[in-house]
C-alpha cells in the first residue's frame, strides 16, 4: 500500500490546486453575475466560460488525485468534535456537486444556442448551486488540509 512518502509530490499538491480552482470558479461566478446585472454581456460570457473552464480543470485534477493509486479519499478523523461540522458541510457539497455538471452544461448550452429566456431560468438555479459547491469545496479543503490536517492512509474511525 503506497504511503504519503511514496506518492509523488505533484499528486500530493493536487488538493491545493483543486481548492485554488474552486476559488477561481467562485470568483468568476460572482463576477459573471455582477456583469450580467450591469448588462455587460461579452464580459459576462467571458467570466462564465472562465468559471466553466476552472470547474472543468478542477474535476480533472480532483479525479486524478482521488483515483491515483494509494490516495483514495482522506477521512476526517480528528478532532472528533469538528467531524459533525465537517460532515454538515461535506454531505450537501457532494450531493449538489453531482448536479453541477449537468446544470452548468445545460445552462451554457442554452446561452450558446441563443435561447436566453430558458438560459435565464436555468441560470437562476445553476448559479447558486454552482457557487455553493465551489465555496464549500474550498471550505472542505481548508478543514481537511489546513485547519485540521488529516493523516493519509488506513485509518480507524
Amino acid at each position: 500500500m503506497p504511503t504519503a512518502e511514496t506518492i509523488p509530490q505533484w499528486v500530493l499538491f493536487l488538493p491545493n490546486v483543486n481548492a485554488t480552482l474552486n476559488a477561481i470558479s467562485a470568483a468568476l461566478l460572482i463576477t459573471g453575475y455582477l456583469l450580467i446585472r450591469r448588462r455587460k454581456i461579452p464580459q459576462h460570457r467571458a467570466a462564465m466560460i472562465g468559471a466553466f473552464v476552472a470547474s472543468s480543470l478542477f474535476l480533472a485534477t480532483y479525479l486524478t488525485y482521488h483515483f491515483y493509486p494509494g490516495v483514495g479519499s482522506v477521512r476526517f478523523v480528528e478532532p472528533s468534535w469538528a467531524r459533525p461540522i465537517y460532515l454538515v458541510v461535506l454531505i450537501p457539497h457532494v450531493l449538489l456537486a453531482v448536479t453541477v455538471v449537468p446544470l452548468a452544461l445545460i445552462t451554457l448550452s442554452l446561452a450558446w444556442r441563443g435561447n436566453f429566456k430558458t438560459h435565464r431560468r436555468f441560470a437562476r438555479i445553476a448559479l447558486p448551486v454552482w457557487l455553493y459547491v465551489s465555496v464549500t469545496g474550498v471550505i472542505v479543503y481548508l478543514m481537511l488540509y489546513v485547519i485540521f490536517p488529516q493523516p493519509m492512509g488506513p485509518q480507524t474511525p
